[in-house]
């Protein structure tokens, strides 16, 4: 075997072996800061949400809850998927052998549907404290938002199981050399998918944001009303953080949603979902750094979030009775 020949290939030693993909070295050292940084800046930010949720005893709240368990789930996709996606499609090689094959499209696939399934829940956590702020501490508990978080993972776990469940038993039917895992989903499952985790969600939460957005409206109204006429009203009325909360995590929604949808073009264009696909590298990176984006849009708009981050950097977390430091 020509020497040129046998060092472009995934495994030089098998004739079966895919091709890698050659890069002038400055390029290829260019790539992978790049993607280390990325991966790095994803763990380490999802990381001071965790935190910050988890030892500010001021910060434990059924909402909070909810983005506890989207940056856990954020972690760990910088922490695994990106590193291992990343050096798939830099290397256009698999090295991971068989089992992680089956195993890494498996996990990534969960944490995209325990995040959708977060996004849902928080848009239900703010219709109730916007539209029926007097019952929202009777009917979003903290013990019963932990319930519906733990559920979400659980039908995440099983729902994939049932879309991967060809891949995970062979894992490598649809690789043409020996290098290289392919991920395929049929279009009737990926259209049954694009229902389920799409449409079917995306709906619920524009129908219970545009219902937040008419009573935002409507208390404006009603509150400009009583001041110019001095009257003063028992009705309840949404308190101005919880206005400030429904418009950050509608942000987050969006964001989310903007990355999530274009992983399903595939699905919309009638083919099978691939990862041989020639632009699924560009859909898929597209979505994992929503990962990244979360933690930065809670820099942005969550005072309580910056406050954290100070105490943190500045160890004064490390000092006793740190838990009931006042952040809201």
């Amino acid at each position: 075997m020509d020497h040129n020949v046998g060092s472009s290939l995934c495994f030089p030693k098998l004739n079966s072996s895919c091709r890698r993909l050659v890069r002038p070295r400055s390029e290829a050292a260019l790539f992978y800061t790049l993607l280390a940084f990325i991966s790095l800046l994803t763990v380490m930010l999802n990381l001071l949400v965790i935190v910050s949720i988890s030892h500010f005893r001021q910060l434990h709240t059924p909402t909070n809850t909810l983005l506890l368990s989207l940056a856990v789930s954020d972690l760990v996709m910088g922490l695994l998927v990106m590193p291992i996606e990343g050096l798939r499609y830099l290397e256009a090689c698999w090295l991971l052998g068989r089992l992680m094959c089956a195993v890494t499209p498996y996990v990534s696939y969960c944490l995209v549907s325990a995040s959708l399934g977060h996004m849902v829940l928080i848009s239900i956590d703010r219709y109730v404290a916007i539209c029926d702020p007097l019952h929202y501490s009777s009917k979003i508990t903290l013990n019963r938002v932990k319930c519906f978080v733990s559920l979400c993972w659980v039908c995440s776990f099983f729902y994939n199981g049932l879309i991967l469940m060809n891949h995970l038993e062979q894992p490598d039917r649809f690789s043409s050399c020996h290098g290289e895992c392919v991920v395929v989903i049929s279009h009737i499952a990926g259209t049954a998918d694009l229902l389920i985790t799409v449409v079917a969600p995306c709906a619920i939460m524009v129908v219970l944001y545009t219902r937040v957005f008419v009573v935002a409206v409507s208390q404006v109204r009603l509150t400009r009303q009583q001041t110019v006429i001095g009257i003063i009203t028992a009705a309840p009325i949404a308190k101005r953080s919880e206005w400030k909360a429904a418009r950050t995590l509608g942000v987050v929604i969006a964001v989310f949603l903007m990355c999530f949808c274009p992983y399903y073009y595939p699905s919309l264009a009638g083919e099978d979902i691939s990862t041989s696909l020639s632009y699924f590298a560009m859909l898929s990176w597209i979505m994992l750094t929503n990962s990244c984006v979360n933690p930065l849009i809670y820099a942005l708009f969550y005072p309580w979030f910056r406050k954290a981050i100070k105490v943190i950097f500045t160890l004064k977390i490390l000092q006793p009775h740190s838990r009931e430091v006042k952040l809201l």
